[in-house]
């Protein structure tokens, strides 16, 4: 279980699901001179408990639930998700129809209306909370990649390091230093002792072959937009959905605008789209 990948809106529905944990001690209904109980007393009511509050108990956890699993779980031939949504649907309709369906002579109790409430909240989240961009942020954001210091001592300066452009190459033990070539140049080879035909002692230095392009570094980025995530064997069926506010690894690139990126229980995928994605 990954307990990063929860979102705001799990929270949300966590705080729904303690809510209504407390409304179940309240006084369901009250009336003038009568002590009634809570929810948990099933002789006065006998759908109350599973319909309202047991149903958002379990809907709240299967919601959860479902974001602590892998993608792909199904109960039944339905995501873990689909029957929190269903159950949480239904214990609202249930709270709405216990204010409406209120016994005659009795008033509403603290713990109708918190019910109501809670259970409101918690279908809310679950039909929309996805598409709403301030619930589908992460509860516990990604740790960022810690820069590793330079050793005891040293000071990188920018512009010196070996492989940077312009850098000074590693000399042998003993040659002439020789002076650092423009970026693109070809270094002069240094003079060498002369022979007796005039020539250089040295056979001449070839020019050295051009240099690669830089090797790939990963890095962190977020998308936008929900996008999908393919197979690197270009299968066309999605492997996973990148969501947005979430920090996803880039391991590799292909192309100019794909990259292979790494989810959060370690899949790897090809992200074909990576317009507007956020560098971490």
């Amino acid at each position: 279980m990954n307990i990063r990948s929860l979102t705001r809106g799990d929270g949300v529905v966590i705080g729904a699901a303690a809510l209504l944990f407390i409304a179940s001690f309240l006084d369901f209904y009250s009336a003038t001179g009568l002590d009634l109980p809570s929810a948990w007393d099933t002789d006065v009511y006998r759908l109350v408990l599973p319909t309202i509050f047991l149903t958002g108990f379990i809907a709240a956890g299967l919601l959860v639930f479902a974001r602590l699993q892998p993608e792909g779980r199904k109960l039944a031939g339905l995501p873990l998700s689909a029957w929190g949504t269903v159950l949480a649907v239904s214990a609202a309709w249930a709270a709405l129809w216990s204010l409406i369906t209120s016994p005659s002579g009795a008033d509403l109790g603290a713990g109708s209306i918190i019910a109501f409430l809670a259970t409101l909240v918690l279908a809310g989240v679950a039909i929309a909370g996805s598409k709403i961009p301030a619930l589908a942020g992460k509860l516990m954001p990604e740790p960022r990649p810690a820069a590793v210091p330079p050793p005891f001592g040293a000071q990188q300066q920018p512009g010196s390091g070996y492989g940077y452009p312009g850098g000074q190459q590693p000399q042998p033990y003993g040659s002439t230093p020789q002076p650092a070539p423009p970026y693109g140049g070809t270094p002069n080879p240094a003079p060498g002792p002369q022979d007796h035909s005039g020539h250089s002692g040295h056979q001449p230095t070839p020019a050295p072959a051009p240099t690669p392009a830089a090797d790939f570094t990963p890095f962190w980025f977020a998308v936008p937009v929900a996008r999908p995530l393919f197979g690197e064997d270009g299968s066309p069926t999605p492997i996973a959905e990148l969501a947005p506010g979430t920090w996803y690894l880039a391991v590799d690139q292909r192309g100019p605008a794909t990259l292979i990126a790494q989810t959060q229980d370690g899949r790897r995928g090809v992200l074909n789209d990576t317009s507007g994605i956020q560098r971490g």
